[in-house]
């Protein structure tokens, strides 16, 4: 696949050869899902709890006697069915973290990557080097390149005047090609690689 390469500016800056391989794939639903499921759950904090009957702090006698009233036979104030009891099978602090094996991963992240490929969605810029970190002139930029909602991948490190510009534009993300991802990939509309992305994205796939 064969994509142009342009400046921030909108001018040609040649041109660049994607592997089939890597954004070329038929794209499978069930990889993508997989991989946002596994991601998501990864980063859930799991920090939800609530106090069961033996953390509340309540009085254990006995309510009423065992026999004689015609109630029930509550032995304590503790339980769930009462206000102020505590919580049957409420949630405890836990991880939410499951496996997902590293061949899975890179698949998906192939297949995604494929996916905006196949919608026209991937956009290929030389560099993402601006002079002055100024966000209303590199709004105007986007603006002029149409791009309103993206997700920007740079090299190994990103352009310190770049990220101090766009990282207050709302719905531009920006992120060195080590922390690409499907999920941020999938939420962006268009996705923007530097040619160094795309050569370092190639040698991880190849």
């Amino acid at each position: 696949m064969k994509l142009d390469v342009t400046t921030l500016e909108g001018g040609a800056a040649g041109s660049v050869e994607l592997s089939d391989d890597i954004f070329g794939l038929d794209p499978r639903q069930d990889l993508i899902q997989r991989y946002v499921l596994w991601q998501l759950a990864k980063r859930q904090a799991g920090t939800h709890k609530t106090k069961g009957r033996a953390e509340i702090w309540r009085t254990g006698k006995k309510l009423v006697r065992q026999k004689g009233s015609g109630g029930a036979r509550h032995g304590s104030a503790r339980a769930p069915q009462f206000r102020g009891g505590g919580r049957s099978f409420g949630p405890v602090v836990r991880s939410h973290e499951h496996d997902l094996p590293k061949k899975v991963r890179a698949l998906a992240m192939r297949h995604a990557l494929s996916a905006k490929a196949r919608d026209g969605a991937i956009l290929v810029v030389d560099n993402t080097s601006v002079a002055d970190p100024k966000t209303k002139a590199l709004k105007a930029t986007f603006e002029k390149l149409g791009l309103g909602n993206a997700l920007f991948i740079d090299g190994a490190e990103v352009n310190a005047n770049f990220a101090l510009a766009a990282r207050n534009i709302p719905n531009i993300d920006v992120l060195p090609v080590q922390g690409i991802n499907v999920y941020d990939i999938l939420r962006r509309e268009k996705l923007v690689l530097t040619k160094a992305a795309v050569d370092a994205l190639e040698a991880r796939f190849k």
